[in-house]
């Protein structure tokens, strides 16, 4: 899923090509943020981010109670959380889903393969 979230502005940087920067922070996560759609944020200001970019200027009340709901819905973990950790929990699922195709593909292949012999038989 990817979510429009709330963030606050840590610190503004300047990249070597002038585009306009920040590291924001989002429930305790840390992201860099592209503000050329809102150039004039400061830091301690919040927005919503979107897919890395600033797209709105944001109350702190409002970005707190967000960030709130979207951590207590686990949201949070699932936009921010470490891919290989949520690699890891799915392992055992993700290795029966692999077992079950290969057992499918090898099925379908063996039907193909009986179908072919009986086609030359004729």
């Amino acid at each position: 899923m990817c979510l429009a979230v709330p963030g606050r502005v840590k610190r503004i940087l300047e990249r070597d090509d002038g585009t306009r920067m920040a590291v924001m922070d989002f429930g305790g996560v840390e992201k860099d943020v592209c503000l050329e759609y809102l150039p004039d944020l400061q830091v301690d200001e919040y927005a919503i981010v979107h897919v890395g970019f600033a797209l709105q200027r944001l109350d702190e009340e409002s970005a707190r109670k967000t960030l709130g709901l979207f951590e207590e819905l686990g949201l949070l973990q699932e936009e921010f959380g470490d891919p290989w950790e949520a690699a890891e929990a799915a392992g055992p699922a993700l290795e029966w889903a692999a077992a079950d195709a290969v057992a499918a593909a090898e099925g379908a292949g063996a039907a193909s393969a009986a179908a072919a012999g009986a086609e030359a038989d004729r």
